[in-house]
């Protein structure tokens, strides 16, 4: 299976959390309609909000299924990238929404009691979007895809909205109203602590930032390599879900440009074989006499 048929397979899971999106947030709108419960309702306007962040991962695993172009010679996979951190946006804009709900909702009071049979559907969603989640990170995982891994935190955080919405109902069936309060704080801190990790993950990898451990790996591979006798430079950039490494290396000056070509064909060989690197530019010069 090649690196298409992967994005398409992450298409998938968005399409999977759309669906989830839509048809949570329609049972939330209607049982906090009948059941009076702010809540509920306003999780269901939350899941809304989402469908967008999961449309926009979508959008950008279809980009990057495009075929490399006159203007993209190295393909549009870094669209998977761009659409993880368009998610990253739209999940800070929800965390800091939660929070200043939650502060008015402090210095506002208690609305009145909503039916207990709401934290049920509160408790119910819940469940089934820690299913998608579940899901979807297991699945981003396997295809080693950004754009579908910010999907499934999104998921996640939504999972925690309602729980905290069940939380504060239930709080409030017992006059403990502050309950609501204190779990829409942790909440919401936790969705702005996850689009923050999606943002710093993904700026790092559009900046071409390459873990530094992950690359000394990657150079004890290359120096291993019968034939090379030094390395004068290593680089690597993440591009989407998969890797591009250039390197540069010195062999004995005496050899032909077959036996260098070969010594280029078995480092190439080694990365994927060590490091599952597809992609590995080698330049090979003569070792200073």
């Amino acid at each position: 299976m090649n690196v298409y048929d992967d994005i398409k397979k992450g298409e998938r899971g968005a399409w999977i959390s759309i669906a989830a999106y839509l048809v949570l947030s329609a049972f939330k709108l209607i049982s906090g309609y009948l059941f009076a419960s702010s809540a509920l309702l306003a999780d269901g306007f939350n899941n809304l909000t989402d469908i967008v962040a999961s449309v926009a991962v979508l959008i950008g695993l279809k980009i990057s299924r495009k075929p490399p172009d006159s203007d993209h010679a190295y393909g549009h996979f870094r669209a998977e990238t761009v659409a993880a951190l368009i998610a990253s946006f739209i999940m800070a804009v929800v965390g800091i929404q939660v929070l200043v709900e939650a502060v008015s909702s402090f210095f506002e009071g208690s609305k009145g009691t909503p039916d207990l049979w709401s934290a049920g559907v509160a408790g119910l969603c819940a469940i089934a979007m820690f299913g998608v989640y579940k899901y979807n990170v297991r699945l981003a995982r396997q295809i080693n895809n950004q754009a579908l891994m910010a999907a499934a935190k999104d998921n996640l955080s939504d999972a925690m909205v309602s729980i905290g919405a069940a939380i504060g109902i239930i709080g409030a069936q017992f006059g403990l109203p502050w309950l609501d309060t204190v779990a829409a704080l942790g909440v919401g801190l936790l969705i702005c602590k996850t689009a923050w990790e999606i943002f710093r993950d993904c700026t790092h990898s559009l900046t071409d930032g390459f873990d530094e451990q992950r690359l000394l790996d990657f150079r004890r591979t290359i120096a291993r390599t019968p034939g090379v006798e030094g390395i004068k430079d290593v680089k690597a950039r993440i591009h989407g879900n998969h890797v591009l490494v250039d390197v540069v290396v010195e062999v004995d000056p005496q050899l032909s440009v077959i036996e260098g070509h070969k010594i280029s064909e078995t480092i190439e060989e080694r990365m994927v074989k060590y490091h599952n690197i597809m992609n590995v530019h080698v330049h090979v010069e003569p070792k200073d006499l």
